[in-house]
Order: structure tokens, then C-alpha cells, then sequence
């Protein structure tokens, strides 16, 4: 977790510092292209304290009213997230990237957009440097997207790909408004505007799935279900395995529930050190899973293989 919030105070520092002078290389440029940056920087910004916040609120002690604890504290901040990068960040700029190209303005001076441009990108790209580093350690064998799409922490994610849509968006806005002087075509700013905020668009989206997931209550992999599995019906005690669900209350925090099927004949001690012997042996190899319920099921005498359901 120091890890993840060193690469979100990487961004933060840098967006925020960006944001400043984009404002100020757009006014004194009349570049649509660089007021949409600005916006983008302004929303990274708040997106960071957003996820910083989500992270501290996440960490409180379970109480009576949320006896599980806060841990999906930082999947809902993380919608938010992914809902204001498509409200402020995407929607502005398209905004105002079509409102530029119906009614172009003339251009002004480009010099201070391009070294506003040029600090940008360096500041932008090390702080995507960081955020790929990091995330990069948690792959663990995986492809970048199958990396994120299992990932339960949608921080390590999130950095990554604000900051990939930002290079790009700056990318964009250096190519137009080069184009737009060069070729004194105007219009072409509100284009960099428009692109940029459609790249947005669809970062949020990509970030409100994953996020959505995590917030609905998505559950452990199929592999981890099958070795939960095996643990479970080696056990002497235990006659079949009818039912498992889960859920990630955080990205360190599972709650497992089972629904167990002992063998007949056996006393209410013997099923009680049965349960804390699969109990024990779960959480030993599986340091996330840190609520375990485990449901005894009435046997009925005659066994259906098909009957074991993972939900």
C-alpha cells in the first residue's frame, strides 16, 4: 500500500503543478486544446486526493454498523473517480472542443502552449513511469490487461491509466496546435479538444467497470475455488463441498462463506474441530481471506456429484 500511495503522490504533485500552467499557456494562446488539458489536469488532481481518501477511509476498524469493516470504501471513491473523469474530464472537453470547431477563434501566440507542453509531458511521463514500475511488481506473470481486469485494487490501476490518457491527450494537443498555426486552420484546436475528451470518455468507462465490479461484489478466482476446494474435502470429517461464495470486502479483505456436508454419525464436537480445522488451514494459505462462515449441511443419505455448486 506505500507503494500504490507513492505513486499517487507522484501524480498529484504533477498534476497539480500542470494544471497551474496550462490555465495560463491557454489564456495567453486562446487554445481550446490546452483549456481542455487544464480541465484534465484540474480532474487528475481532485482524482488523486479522491483515491488518497478512499484509501484512509477504507483502513477504519469495523463497528457496529459495518461489523466487516470500511473496505469498500475505496472501490465507491473509485467509481466516483471514474464517474467525474467522464463527467468534468470527458464531457467538458468535448464540450468544448465542438464549441470551437462551429465557432473558431484566432489563434494567439503558441510559444508558452509548446513549453507548457514540453514540461508537461516530462512531468506526466515520469509520473506514468512510476505508476507502470509499480504496477509492473504486481503482474505476477500476467499481461498488463489480465493484470487489471483480476486485479481488487483499483488504485494500482487507476494511476496507470490517468496517466497513459494524459500523455496521450498532451501528445494530441502538441500535434494540433501545430497543425492549427501552421496550417491557420483554427478549427483544428477544437479537434485536439474533442479527441482528447473522447480518450477520456473511454478511460472512464474501462475504470467504471472494473470499479463496478469490485463495488457489486466480485468474488475470488476459479483457481483459488478449486484449491479451497480440495482443502476442504481432504478433510477427514467432511463428506462434500455443497456450496462456496465470496466477496471482496477490500483488496486485502475476502469473506468466504461454506456450505459443508459432514459425514454422518459425527457429534457436534467433531464437526466444531472440523470447522476450525478448515477454518485455520484457509486462512493460513490464503492471507486475504480474512472472514470465513462455514454453514453445516443436514445429510441426506444419498450423494449426487453434480449436486457441488460454485456461485
Amino acid at each position: 500500500m506505500a507503494a500504490i500511495k507513492k505513486t499517487i503522490y507522484a501524480a498529484l504533485l504533477a498534476n497539480l503543478f500542470i494544471a497551474i500552467t496550462k490555465f495560463i499557456a491557454g489564456g495567453i494562446s486562446n487554445s481550446a486544446a490546452m483549456i481542455a488539458e487544464g480541465v484534465h489536469s484540474v480532474v487528475d488532481t481532485i482524482n488523486q486526493l479522491l483515491l488518497l481518501m478512499g484509501i484512509n477511509l477504507s483502513k477504519r476498524n469495523p463497528d457496529k454498523y459495518h461489523p466487516l469493516g470500511y473496505g469498500k470504501e475505496l472501490y465507491f471513491w473509485s467509481f466516483v473517480v471514474s464517474i467525474l473523469i467522464f463527467g468534468l474530464g470527458g464531457g467538458l472537453s468535448v464540450y468544448q472542443g465542438i464549441t470551437h470547431i462551429l465557432h473558431p477563434e484566432a489563434l494567439g501566440d503558441p510559444k508558452w502552449s509548446f513549453i507548457v507542453l514540453a514540461i508537461s509531458l516530462v512531468f506526466e511521463g515520469t509520473s506514468l513511469v512510476i505508476a507502470a514500475i509499480e504496477f509492473n511488481k504486481l503482474r505476477d506473470g500476467q499481461s498488463w490487461w489480465q493484470a487489471i481486469v483480476n486485479s481488487k485494487d483499483p488504485s494500482t490501476f487507476l494511476v496507470l491509466f490517468e496517466d497513459s490518457a494524459a500523455v496521450a491527450g498532451l501528445s494530441i494537443a502538441a500535434l494540433f496546435l501545430y497543425l492549427s498555426h501552421h496550417l491557420n486552420k483554427p478549427y483544428l484546436d477544437g479537434v485536439a479538444s474533442l479527441l482528447i475528451g473522447v480518450i477520456l470518455v473511454i478511460v472512464s468507462l474501462i475504470l467504471a467497470r472494473e470499479s463496478r465490479s469490485l463495488l457489486m461484489g466480485e468474488g475470488i478466482k476459479k483457481q483459488t475455488k478449486q484449491r479451497i476446494c480440495k482443502i476442504v474435502e481432504g478433510d477427514k470429517a467432511v463428506l462434500k463441498l455443497m456450496h462456496l461464495l465470496s466477496t471482496y470486502q477490500s483488496p486485502e479483505e475476502v469473506l468466504l462463506m461454506l456450505i459443508i456436508q459432514f459425514k454422518p454419525n459425527l457429534s457436534t464436537a467433531d464437526i466444531d474441530e472440523s470447522i476450525d480445522r478448515i477454518r485455520g488451514e484457509i486462512k493460513k494459505e490464503f492471507g486475504r481471506i480474512r472472514f470465513v462462515i462455514i454453514q453445516p449441511d443436514a445429510f441426506k443419505g444419498k450423494i449426487n456429484p453434480d449436486v457441488q455448486t460454485y456461485i
